[in-house]
Order: C-alpha cells, then structure tokens, then sequence
C-alpha cells in the first residue's frame, strides 16, 4: 500500500470507528492507537527524513560548507543519538540550545548566513517547505530507540529546567492559562485530541519521544518548537520569536520529565 492509500485507508477507518468504538465500550484512544498503527510503516515524514539527510551534505553560504561538521553535542558531525540528549549546552553559543537553534548556529558559523538566512522558512507553509523541519525528521531518525537523556549538569542546564517548570505553570493571557490548565492531569482531552499529563513521567515520555512529527491534517513535519509556539497561542499568549529561550526551556522541562523513554520521532499525529 502506497503512503497517500495508507492514509487515505487509515482515516476512513477513524471515521467508521469512533463512533462504534465508544458504543461497544472502547476509547476513542483506542481508535486513534490504532490509526496511528496502521499507518506506522507508511509514514510521510520518511520524506521529510530523505530531505533532510540530503541537506545536511548540501554546500551552501558564502564559505561553501555543508553542516557535515555541526556540532550537535557529541563532537562534530556525530549525529546518531544527539537528538537523544538535546536540548544541551553548549560552550561556543553560551546558552542552553534545541535542536533548531543549534542548526541555526551552525549555519551562521560554518556556512556564513545570516541569522535571517538561516532562520527563513523555518516553519513550512503551504507555499514553502521547511529545511530545518526537514533536518529535524532525519536527525530525530537518527536516534530512534535511544534514551532521551538531556544532560542537566551544566548549571544554565539546570536553569533551563527550573525556568520551565515555572513557565509550565505560569498563568497568564486573557484566559489565565498555563500549560498545566490542559497537561497536569490524565484521562482528560478536548473533543478527539488526547491531553497528556506531562507531569506524570509515563506521558511525558511517550510525547517527547515522538516530536517531531508528521501531522496529517497539516501534510507536513512539525518540530516541538512549532508545537509549543501553537500551544502558546491557544493560550492567547504573545507570539513567542523563533528560538525564544522560553521555548527552549519548556522543552528542557518536558525532556527532562521524559528521561529514560526512548525516541521513536519522527512520529505520526492527526
């Protein structure tokens, strides 16, 4: 079965199911788990993962260089279970960095872009696709049954995680929303979309583990950074920079939350 088949066959299941699901006493998880399964060996992102690859070795910027040399915190070039241990510090940038924002330093060091050159299209839309998206699925690839174990040894490390349980809980906006209003509790969601509680290590593990992901009703990856950029605008809450360091610390929090779960990203999402 081709990937726009499996898709196709895997959301006319969803549809049929959930319905019935629920009057024979299952969940509507369990519809989704299993939508999700069958489309598990067809997923779209392996595209994005072969883009991704191909641009890593890609020349590029005024010092014609590839980001074959990027350090990504296990020595340059090492990409096999980086994405594992990130986001890390970093000693040439001075600052705790997520995987974009590491990418984006190695643009601006080893290439000579521009932060704006390296930073465009950082998010795809529907007329331009993404190359940090792209970058993101094979490097998260990469570490696919690895466990997440973001290093917190490093004292702005430490920060990182404590200015993000803060943010996690901090309520603000006109609704006076945190991020635990939806994610501190379990068995909770709104309309088909699960809520996980990510304050309970188990769901913070099967989440973190699984971003970036391929959304299929968006036909494109997504990265934790786009994810927690969305989530903060249902909050109503200011629209956060690319690479905000709140961003990054939020993710440091969940990361840490979720140490010991293995990375099985790119994942598949609705």
């Amino acid at each position: 079965m081709n990937r726009v088949a499996a898709v196709i066959t895997a959301t006319m299941l969803l549809i049929a199911t959930t319905g019935p699901a629920r009057a024979q006493g299952a969940s509507v998880e369990d519809s989704i788990a299993a939508y999700r399964e069958m489309l598990a060996d067809d997923n779209p992102a392996e595209l994005w993962e072969i883009k991704g690859k191909a641009f890593w070795a890609k020349k590029r910027g005024p010092k014609n260089a590839s980001l074959e040399a990027c350090n990504l915190g296990l020595g340059p070039g090492v990409v096999k279970g980086a994405f594992a241990q990130l986001p890390r510090f970093f000693a040439d940038s001075g600052r705790v960095q997520d995987l974009e924002m590491r990418l984006v330093s190695c643009m601006i060091d080893l290439q000579g872009l521009s932060r704006a050159e390296a930073e465009k299209n950082h998010f795809s839309t529907d007329n331009d696709a993404s190359d940090i998206e792209a970058l993101s699925a094979w490097i998260a690839s990469e570490s696919k049954g690895m466990p997440i174990a973001l290093p917190q040894s490093h004292p702005k490390e430490k920060e990182a995680y404590a200015v993000g349980e803060q943010l996690f809980h901090y309520r603000a906006g006109p609704y006076d929303f945190a991020c635990s209003t939806c994610h501190s509790s379990s068995g909770t969601r709104i309309r088909l979309q699960v809520l996980p509680n990510l304050t309970e290590p188990a769901e913070a593990k099967a989440i973190f583990a699984s971003w970036p992901a391929y959304r299929v009703s968006q036909g494109t990856v997504r990265t934790m950074e786009n994810r927690i950029t969305d989530c903060l605008r249902q909050q109503r809450m200011p629209m956060a920079d690319y690479g905000s360091q709140v961003i990054t610390d939020l993710t440091v929090y969940m990361g840490v939350q979720a140490a010991g779960g293995q990375m099985a990203a790119p994942g598949l999402k609705r």
